[in-house]
């Protein structure tokens, strides 16, 4: 998904924002296989792909009470289209005088690409999360054709589009957009998970330059043993292209991919397609050899131990690397340092790229909407709710407006 967001409230690890019901029996039926299951969670609801064979060891509780959903669409005020993603749109809405970025997903969609697990993995790890270097959750919920999550919404746009504007970025800012990624990805692993997409399209801006990171779908926790493929070509590490055990080394081989292509404007390793992607890496390791001018060495060591093709061999105590041994830290946490790259202040996204995807999306679902009534209960109890109305009376200086 395109366009999110996220100002922020510090919680303590492991506490939860909310709550996410769902139902530990009901049936499912594939559109061309029909096969009943029972006794599962949708948290293990597969549906005939690798893609989606994800499991989440979090015990059901004994005794579930039946809360109606309190949000619907109806409760917010829908602004305009922000993005498009794979499943559909990302809305800029209001809610009680706050701006919230809402994904609105097809059912249809979410079904056709066999993405159930994905969404509903989404909305598992983000209850449990909140901090001011990632896109948090605010609410979820879902009508007959789709389901919605409410993000924290930030105007910034995310770095795929200002990589485009811009092509390149200099070391000063190239720093800061990795140290702000550090930070957030610090906090998902101390949870243990691993992000597992981190690209541009999934680092999203706010209105004074600071970077955070979004989209959870094909994140997992470290204590599950991770050998799938998810991920995007051209920045997944060599060992998940591979599909070989894989954790938080994978996590920085992307930042390093991104770093890259901050410095030099494209990727360490191109091709048409994943597999002419993988030939590249297996071929040849990447390597910035030569000086750059307004880059230093340290910056170039940097990226370079990085992108590294052996985990063994990859960098991950990136803080004590030369490149970032004296950086400000702490200022950077309490958002006290001025952004060297900061966006224009209005949204940042591409219309015209909005109108294509979303067509292309509109055909799929009028196509594919009867798969919705065969699997009735894909979805079943698909909500949150973080407290909106204690949300709404923090102090406004926290959020975007």
């Amino acid at each position: 998904m395109r366009k999110n967001t996220s100002p922020y409230r510090n919680q303590k690890p492991g506490s939860s924002l909310g709550r996410v019901l769902f139902k530990p029996e009901y049936q499912t039926r594939n559109n061309s296989k029909e096969k009943k299951t029972t006794n599962i969670s949708p948290i293990r609801f597969i549906l005939n792909s690798r893609h989606n064979s994800f499991e989440y060891n979090t015990k059901q509780p004994q005794t579930q009470q039946s809360i109606l959903p309190s949000l619907n669409k109806k409760h917010f005020h829908l602004q305009y289209v922000i993005g498009i993603g794979g499943f559909g749109k990302v809305w800029k809405v209001t809610y009680k005088s706050q701006y919230y970025a809402m994904k609105e997903m097809s059912k249809a969609l979410v079904i056709y690409k066999r993405s159930v697990t994905s969404v509903i993995n989404e909305l598992r790890l983000l209850q449990n999360l909140n901090h001011s270097f990632i896109v948090n959750a605010v609410a979820a919920f879902q009508d007959k054709q789709n389901i919605y999550l409410v993000l924290d919404y930030l105007q910034g746009g995310d770095l795929r589009y200002h990589l485009g504007r811009n092509r390149r970025f200099n070391e000063e800012q190239t720093k800061f957009i990795v140290s702000c990624v550090i930070v957030g990805l610090e906090y998902l692993h101390s949870h243990r998970i691993i992000h597992r997409d981190l690209k541009p399209e999934n680092l999203v801006l706010d209105s004074k330059g600071y970077v955070r990171i979004t989209d959870l779908g094909v994140a997992r926790r470290l204590d599950t043993l991770q050998i799938d493929t998810s991920g995007t070509p051209g920045y997944m590490a060599p060992e998940v292209m591979c599909g070989l055990e894989h954790g938080i080394p994978a996590d920085y081989y992307s930042l390093g991919v991104i770093a890259y292509e901050l410095m030099l404007g494209k990727r360490p390793y191109y091709g048409q397609n994943r597999k002419e992607i993988r030939d590249a890496i297996l071929a040849k390791q990447a390597q910035i050899k030569v000086k750059l001018e307004g880059w230093s060495l340290d910056a170039i060591d940097f990226i370079n131990k990085l992108i590294q093709r052996k985990p063994s061999h990859r960098l991950t105590d990136v803080k004590n690397h030369p490149w970032l041994r004296d950086y400000p830290w702490d200022k950077l946490i309490n958002k006290v340092l001025q952004a060297p790259y900061v966006p224009l202040n209005n949204d940042n996204f591409d219309v015209s790229q909005i109108h294509y995807e979303d067509q292309e999306n509109q055909l799929i679902i009028n196509q594919t909407g009867f798969l919705i009534s065969q699997n009735l209960n894909a979805f079943e109890d698909y909500y949150y709710e973080q407290n909106l109305r204690r949300r709404s009376s923090l102090n406004r200086s926290f959020f975007i407006k």
